[in-house]
């Protein structure tokens, strides 16, 4: 009974913190659940063999990592990754040598990430654009500027060409460029 009761802690003290740790990288409520829920699954079945090496919280957070990158490998391998086609608007950004056009460069941002009623606004905006992304765009910029993963290790994550990698970056890019120029700095 003391090891149930110890795990009922654990899913009280972490079940929220694994959630918003989640839902950036997956977008999906019922996906972030499942996947929480899968965590404290997977621990659960291990919970004999936790040697307390790494604090709880950080054993959890591992588990959860891990699940979403299976996640992630299964996503991209349904992905149809070689023929991923030109974004209509792209060439409205660059010429036929990737240089920007002339008057396409981006605008200067000024936010003043001290003032918290810009900085909530603009992360509320930010979500709503990286929303639009398509899941592998979003799960690729995440990876890299969220969980700070090189290049290297999120094509081998995904099962991707370091070509695809760069397409995905840059048209992710592009799109909440774009999208925060629209709905962000126009106000």
């Amino acid at each position: 009974m003391e090891n149930e009761e110890r795990f009922r802690q654990w899913v009280n003290g972490y079940s929220d913190a694994l959630y918003r740790y989640a839902w950036p990288r997956l977008r999906e409520e019922e996906l972030c659940k499942d996947l929480v829920q899968e965590t404290f699954l997977a621990a659960w079945r291990n919970f004999d063999n936790y040697k307390a090496e790494a604090s709880v919280k950080n054993w959890l957070f591992l588990i959860l990592k891990n699940k979403i990158i299976d996640h992630y490998r299964k996503s991209s391998t349904r992905a149809a990754l070689e023929r991923i086609p030109l974004e209509q608007d792209e060439h409205l950004y660059f010429d036929e040598k990737e240089h920007w056009r002339k008057g396409a460069y981006p605008q200067n941002w000024s936010l003043d990430f001290s003032n918290q009623t810009e900085a909530k606004d603009f992360q509320k905006q930010f979500l709503g654009c990286s929303k639009k992304l398509k899941e592998l765009q979003n799960t690729v910029f995440v990876m890299k500027y969220v969980d700070d993963r090189s290049s290297e290790e999120i094509c081998s994550l995904l099962g991707i060409t370091a070509a695809n990698y760069w397409v995905l970056l840059h048209r992710a890019k592009l799109q909440l460029r774009a999208c925060l120029e629209k709905n962000w700095m126009q106000k």
